[in-house]
């Protein structure tokens, strides 16, 4: 399951991209596409990320007049689908944010910068319903990044880990393992050997989101595929998907921007 990616090729039509990969760095209109040579790629594609970056995937021989003459072809969808991600990309914020609250679980962490010399340390300081992110040493921006975001996959392995495998017995699905990761547009899968990947931003969304997107991801488990059936196992488990659906799709926007940007 996905964010909302668009991806077109050759031939293609317009889809969400259901385990897409988000890159590094975020586009804006007006910023000149990502060219990435795949040795895999057959065919030229372009997508369209939720931060409005765009990405041209080319074959290793292609010439670059082809790459140029594939983009002025697609000009109007590409800017169509920019402008739909930037009215959803969340705005930009002041950094360090005064505190992070984490949706899912109704926790609210205040930041608090003990100042100090020396390499940067953040320890969290819990009690109920959140607690206190302590910051000492030299809160360099990037150093400060880094270490939230470091404190934000732990969290997302301790709140998520035990979540899959109560849903899992409510479900009676067998799962292999749990991967914890951050992406930049795909908010979770399911490998064909029973490892579910869930993506730490889940943190932001609320909890019957996140229920949601973890249940969709284990009828994986039995149906690697988005047939019929498969949505019928989904629905069984949770009839409010489609609307559960459409707000993980527009779920970027609640993603603090420190998470993913560079300034």
């Amino acid at each position: 399951m996905s964010g909302e990616s668009y991806d077109k090729g050759q031939g293609d039509s317009p889809q969400f991209e259901l385990g897409f990969q988000f890159g590094e760095h975020g586009g804006r209109i007006g910023d000149s596409p990502r060219i990435r040579v795949s040795r895999r790629a057959r065919r030229l594609s372009v997508r369209v990320y939720p931060d409005a970056r765009v990405e041209v995937v080319v074959p290793p021989r292609a010439r670059a007049r082809e790459v140029e003459l594939f983009v002025a072809a697609h000009r109007e969808w590409i800017d169509e689908k920019r402008a739909l991600a930037l009215a959803l990309r969340p705005p930009p914020e002041a950094f360090p944010p005064a505190e992070v609250t984490l949706s899912c679980c109704g926790d609210t962490w205040r930041l608090h910068l003990a100042g100090g010399h020396g390499r940067l340390r953040l320890v969290p300081e819990a009690v109920t319903s959140g607690g206190m992110l302590r910051v000492t040493g030299i809160a360099a921006p990037a150093a400060l990044r880094s270490a939230l975001r470091a404190w934000l996959m732990r969290a997302a392995r301790q709140r998520l880990e035990p979540l899959v495998a109560s849903l899992a017995a409510r479900c009676g699905v067998r799962y292999r393992q749990v991967s914890i990761r951050r992406q930049r547009s795909r908010w979770g899968s399911c490998s064909v050997r029973g490892t579910i990947s869930l993506n730490a931003c889940l943190l932001f969304q609320r909890p019957e989101v996140v229920e949601y997107l973890i249940i969709h991801e284990l009828m994986h488990v039995k149906h690697m595929n988005h047939s019929a059936s498969f949505w019928r196992a989904v629905e069984s488990h949770c009839a409010d998907w489609r609307r559960l659906d459409a707000e993980l799709l527009r779920g970027w926007r609640r993603v603090p921007h420190w998470v993913f940007s560079e300034s």
